[in-house]
């Protein structure tokens, strides 16, 4: 369940309702001009949009257990006192904005953050003291904004600390003047309203006992119009609204993006010499280089018609950097190259990525050696990492970013065997959007098209990591003849790869041949959801650690 839209201006009485209803997972009250406290929040809630309104008062205590919480934006309000600490320790938060309110007081030293906390900016506040251990952006490669507080670090960019104590002090006198002139303004209303009592009684007696000399005035009303006419389609100032929705995300990596020159990537790539191509694909060549400081980079080359105006492609570009989640390959930066007069009718543009070391799942997937073979742990581990990527591309920004070419070979793993997906959101700077728009098809429908096409690209990564990659190239006569044969477990025997009946429980492996089946099912409008894929992959990871965990236990009862 999602709420999203504009709201009546004023308090929310009877929002705190949202905190029984258990299926709400997103919720987007941004940009409208609420001024009551913030509302309590259901437990089950995914994300939160309550950014860009005047909501006052502290943040509850009560957001600090909402267990499933992945992003929530609160910037731009008239929030006070200090954040709650566990509201940075939950256990699936990644996105925390805190920025541009009141916020005061110091946050505690050793305060704990959350394995899966990417982003945290409560820049623009009051806050004093020292930054948390867990926000060193030294230590750590989670991104952390706190310019433009009282806080002793980074002082070039903080205020004096006398600028909060000031503005603590003001906020105080502030609301014993309101008391004050609350007072004044019940004496104030008391006089009025005897005025208007005795003006009303002198209005009788004149109509009753004055000649009526002067006739009745007739009030013409003025009609409103509903559409105001501003030249802009509705379509177009909403999705204006969702595109500036989503710049509001912010960085979630490090570094943060730049822009290279040409001779940079030159030389990072020794003149793009054929030692450095790393291979090439529909998305252009993809090369290994190293900058300047040491950093290894990939760098790919794509060509993009000039259709796009050279602004038009550079927002693009902006948007496309804003992406950062754990599980996507970091963009650090790229390169416009105009081609210059011989090539005046097409664009290069590099992109420059993070380079992972550790090779690609499909490859993985492919190893005998016991120490480089993927247990069905670690399959899990690299599906769920990318179903969390899948699910940020599709829901954590708006508009989502869809047909993002989902495959085993597009799934990189570093030296933690943590999974990072590459090649996402390419679609807004290539052609496939313009093709689809000429064809007839609305960005509705097409998004929609999309979405479909990751689920079911997401569906035979599924299948690839069951049964294989050298079973799953057969696609289109293996899902004719063998799919079947999920159906049992003499089944699974025979075509489930021997790694995983090795070291699966019964029970996880069914969850995830189930939301496979249901993800590569011919009728599109049967296809689960991101949000359900990855519920169940977690829920068979879950089932799957207890039974090792059971495991574990009976043998060591043996000895």
């Amino acid at each position: 369940m999602k709420f999203v839209g504009k709201v009546p201006c004023g308090k929310l009485r009877g929002l705190h309702m949202a905190s029984q209803c258990r299926s709400l997972h997103v919720l987007d009250l941004s940009d409208n001009k609420l001024d009551s406290e913030l509302p309590s929040l259901p437990k089950g809630l995914v994300m939160a949009f309550l950014n860009n309104n005047s909501f006052t008062g502290e943040i509850p205590r009560q957001y600090s257990q909402l267990g499933q919480l992945q992003h929530i934006d609160l910037s731009f309000n008239s929030l006070r006192g200090t954040p709650p600490a566990a509201l940075f320790s939950l256990p699936n938060i990644s996105y925390l904005n805190l920025a541009s309110n009141m916020l005061s007081g110091s946050l505690p030293i050793h305060l704990s953050c959350g394995s899966e906390l990417g982003l945290v900016d409560i820049s623009n506040n009051r806050l004093r003291g020292w930054l948390p251990s867990c926000m060193n952006t030294e230590l750590d490669k989670r991104v952390v904004k706190y310019g433009w507080n009282c806080l002793s670090i980074d002082l070039r960019h903080q205020h004096p600390e006398s600028y909060c104590v000031e503005a603590a002090a003001h906020v105080k006198r502030k609301e014993s003047g309101g008391k004050s002139l609350g007072i004044l303004a019940a004496v104030i209303g008391g006089i009025f309203v005897v005025m208007v009592l005795l003006a009303f009684g002198f209005l009788v007696l004149c109509r009753r006992y004055c000649p009526r000399g002067i006739s009745e005035q007739h009030l013409l009303h003025k009609s409103v119009q509903d559409d105001s006419v501003t030249g802009f389609s509705s379509e177009l100032l909403t999705s204006a609204r969702y595109i500036a929705q989503a710049t509001k995300l912010g960085t979630q990596g490090v570094p943060v993006h730049q822009l290279f020159s040409l001779e940079e990537l030159k030389e990072a790539t020794n003149n793009f010499d054929i030692s450095t191509l790393l291979g090439e694909g529909s998305y252009g060549k993809l090369y290994k280089g190293r900058l300047e400081n040491g950093t290894q980079v990939t760098i790919r080359c794509l060509t993009v018609s000039k259709r796009y105006t050279f602004r038009n492609l550079k927002l693009r570009l902006d948007l496309l950097a804003k992406l950062r989640h754990p599980h996507l390959v970091c963009l650090l930066g790229h390169c416009i190259d105009d081609g210059g007069r011989d090539d005046w009718n097409a664009n290069k543009v590099y992109l420059i990525f993070e380079y992972v070391p550790n090779g690609t799942y499909h490859t993985h997937l492919t190893e005998n050696s016991p120490e480089k073979v993927l247990k069905w742990s670690d399959r899990l581990a690299v599906l769920i990492g990318v179903a969390k990527a899948v699910h940020f591309l599709h829901t954590g920004v708006i508009p989502g970013f869809f047909n993002n070419r989902l495959k085993a070979n597009n799934i990189l793993l570093n030296e933690h065997r943590m999974a990072k997906l590459s090649d996402y959101g390419m679609s807004i700077i290539s052609e496939e959007t313009n093709k689809n728009e000429e064809k007839g098809e609305g960005p509705k429908s097409w998004q929609m098209k999309c979405l479909e096409d990751d689920v079911y690209s997401f569906g035979l990564i599924l299948l690839e990591s069951l049964v294989g990659p050298s079973v799953s190239a057969r696609r289109e006569a293996f899902l004719l003849n063998e799919m079947v044969s999920f159906g049992n477990q003499d089944g699974h025997r025979r075509i489930v790869d021997p790694i995983i009946l090795a070291t699966s429980s019964q029970e996880s492996l069914s969850i995830v041949i189930s939301i496979m089946n249901k993800c590569i099912s011919p009728d599109s409008l049967t296809r689960p959801s991101f949000e359900d894929v990855l519920w169940n992959l977690q829920y068979a990871a879950q089932v799957q650690s207890t039974a090792d965990g059971d495991q574990r236990s009976e043998n060591v009862s043996r000895f």
